[in-house]
């Protein structure tokens, strides 16, 4: 698998560990995919790191120390109080490499930084403080910020304090609405990591009853254009899923597209999506449908001076 593995994509891991009985095989099969594992502080409760972590012990020394230089956390906030200072991302970070088994990190995200505003965070004594010391300690090579929102996730890249940024839901299909986002990250010479190219499932399984994207309940006029490019796709014999994971990874604002695995079976069908070839007619009849309708509405988060 690792011969094959593109390196424009990178793992998932917000399932890790809900699931003890698949776990282990799931987690190890990652770390020898050859492909960047993105996990995190809060993952199922801290048992994804924990997941990686047995798995990384397991692995020979040399296996080892190579897997380990592929895995990127995030820093989160306390579960409880929802406290997110620089002592907690310190404590976060502890908690994190305890888990792994690892000194250090390649990159440590910012991540979902929801119970404090941006000044808080930016501030002296705040949770990008405490990142940026990191860097400069070694402890991590790069700093980056991981949330949805776009107005406020344009204030931490607008800072000029970090190394990547990785925006989720907000670079598919149906919305591009993080283009900005990017095309500033790019600008400042930032890894650009997008997450979540299905939208949940939305792009895998259609505009059924109950569907959602980005966790919310979709509108007739969203689920009419869903419709209407699963039916352009099929058209051209090519899985919808495979048209937007391709959108992401052919995107030049896009380095890194994230898609979330829940068993070492989902890599191998991640591989072969990613290697299914699309024609140019089939971008065309997608482009002919017209922007799709918004799905999400960040309106309602902070935007400061």
């Amino acid at each position: 698998m690792t011969l094959n593995a593109p390196a424009s994509l990178v793992l998932g891991t917000s399932s890790l560990g809900s699931d003890p009985d698949t776990a282990a095989d799931t987690a190890r099969a990652m770390l020898r995919s050859g492909m960047l594992v993105d996990t995190s502080n809060m993952y199922a409760g801290g048992a994804s790191e924990r997941a990686l972590g047995e798995a990384l012990a397991a692995l020979g020394a040399d296996e080892r120390d190579a897997a380990a230089s592929r895995i990127v956390s995030k820093a989160d906030g306390d579960r409880e109080t929802g406290v997110f200072d620089a002592a907690r991302v310190r404590r976060s970070f502890d908690e994190t490499r305890e888990r792994l088994g690892v000194d250090r990190l390649s990159l440590l995200h910012l991540h979902d930084p929801y119970t404090v505003t941006s000044d808080e965070a930016l501030a002296p004594g705040g949770a990008v403080e405490a990142l940026v010391q990191l860097r400069e300690e070694g402890a991590v090579d790069a700093i980056g910020i991981a949330a949805a929102p776009v107005p406020l996730m344009r204030r931490y890249v607008d800072s000029g304090l970090f190394d990547a940024v990785l925006c989720h839901n907000r670079f598919t299909l149906v919305d591009d609405s993080t283009r900005s986002l990017f095309e500033a990250a790019r600008e400042r010479g930032m890894t650009v990591f997008n997450a979540a190219p299905f939208g949940g499932d939305l792009l895998v399984k259609g505009p059924r009853d109950g569907a959602r994207y980005e966790y919310r309940p979709i509108g007739d006029t969203l689920a009419t254009w869903t419709a209407s490019l699963f039916r352009v796709c099929a058209e051209h014999a090519v899985p919808t899923a495979a048209v937007a994971l391709r959108f992401s990874t052919r995107s030049p604002l896009v380095d890194r597209t994230v898609v979330g695995v829940s068993s070492a079976r989902r890599i191998e069908e991640l591989l072969a999506l990613h290697a299914v070839e699309i024609p140019d007619a089939l971008w065309s009849a997608v482009d002919a449908l017209g922007p799709a309708p918004s799905p999400v509405d960040d309106s309602r988060y902070e935007v400061e001076a």
